[in-house]
């Protein structure tokens, strides 16, 4: 009987150590994001090492371009993904970031439609990263989706590139991405955006709206850290969901860090509610790369078309434009939205069926 007890204590000890390197090694999994291929030979006998040289060889030379894909906008990506694919005789690379629970939705997406025939890859993105960074709460909890900040954390994706695109997923581009890519960015200058003050016709649609285009609609100037930044409130602001990146330049700099700075100083102190300018993702970007960023083209990111459900831009401005963004509450895929015609062209229809149009 005591030899019993003496081997039944052993094996609950050894379950207990067992427990616990297994909750050692949960705890430690690096917060990064994992890479996931795109390739049609995941269901394949095919080496890890050989889909990883497929893959490898066919980023080379083609222009990378990064978007996210959540579950609920995935026809927004898709439609994003088509339009740059069709105006370019390019060799493009697309970069989908998403959340675990959406790879296969994704792939299944690309692989029975007319995209099968782009090159990509899927990465997940692990939300752990923001704990402690951004309060749960808001007035949109939309605009603070764990993909919304996917862009402050570039260097950490398994992207082998020196330089990338970034777009959001309510945009479509008319032009040829290679334009776009080719931008050269000024010495010390980690990316390139466009400026809120850049086109006339821009800014009458921003008068119509009421939408703020200065630094005062983004940060809350009765805060003493934001005052000590420096920063004229009546500075022009800039958009950050399309804009050209230099990763090498974003690692010297240490971008990431910066911006997860600003993000625990506003967690702490809220510096720049979601009620202000409604989101918490730009504020950050806006202080880091405050006179640090070289400016796209206008015509490159002609914005507001969410803004309003009844605002409209001229149409003969709206053939010159090679980009089209959507941003605001009022999304191309829901209803109203203006100028619905020209994302429609781009849209391809979810095969499984789960992602619909909203139409009166």
């Amino acid at each position: 009987m005591a030899l019993l007890r003496k081997i039944n204590r052993f094996l609950l000890m050894l379950l207990v150590l067992m427990m616990l390197l297994l909750l050692y090694n949960r705890l430690l999994r690096p917060a990064v994001p994992r890479r996931i291929t795109g390739s049609k030979k995941d269901h394949m006998h095919v080496s890890k090492s050989a889909q990883e040289e497929e893959l490898e060889a066919k980023e080379r030379g083609s222009i990378p371009v990064v978007i996210c894909a959540s579950e609920e906008r995935l026809g927004g990506a898709m439609a994003t993904i088509n339009s740059v694919q069709s105006n370019t005789e390019a060799s493009v690379f697309f970069y989908i970031i998403t959340l675990r629970d959406s790879i296969k939705r994704i792939r299944q997406y690309i692989e029975n439609t007319q995209l099968k025939r782009i090159k990509y890859k899927i990465l997940e993105f692990n939300p752990m990263v923001l704990k402690g960074k951004v309060k749960p709460e808001s007035s949109r909890p939309d605009l603070l989706h764990p993909l919304n900040f996917v862009r402050f954390y570039l260097p950490l994706l398994a992207i082998n590139q020196k330089k990338i695109i970034y777009l959001d997923d309510d945009v479509i581009v008319q032009g040829d991405i290679k334009e776009l890519f080719q931008i050269k960015l000024r010495p010390g200058h980690a990316a390139a955006f466009a400026s809120d003050c850049d086109l006339p016709s821009s800014h009458e649609m921003v008068r119509s709206v009421g939408m703020q285009t200065t630094y005062m609609g983004f940060l809350d100037y009765r805060k003493q850290e934001v005052r000590d930044l420096g920063i004229n409130p009546t500075k022009c602001s800039f958009n950050p969901g399309v804009f050209v990146a230099d990763i090498a330049e974003w690692k010297q700099q240490k971008i990431t860090k910066q911006l997860e700075k600003w993000m625990m100083e506003n967690f702490r102190d809220n510096l720049y509610s979601s009620a202000m300018a409604g989101g918490v993702v730009t504020p950050p970007m806006l202080i880091v790369f405050h006179d640090k960023y070289t400016t796209i083209d206008p015509l490159w990111h002609v914005r507001h078309l969410g803004w309003s459900p009844d605002a409209r831009y001229a149409e003969s401005f709206l053939q010159k434009a090679q980009l089209l963004h959507w941003n605001g509450r009022f999304k191309p895929w829901d209803f109203p939205c203006v100028h619905i015609d020209r994302w429609e062209k781009w849209f391809i229809p979810d095969p499984a069926g789960r992602f619909s149009l909203i139409r009166p």
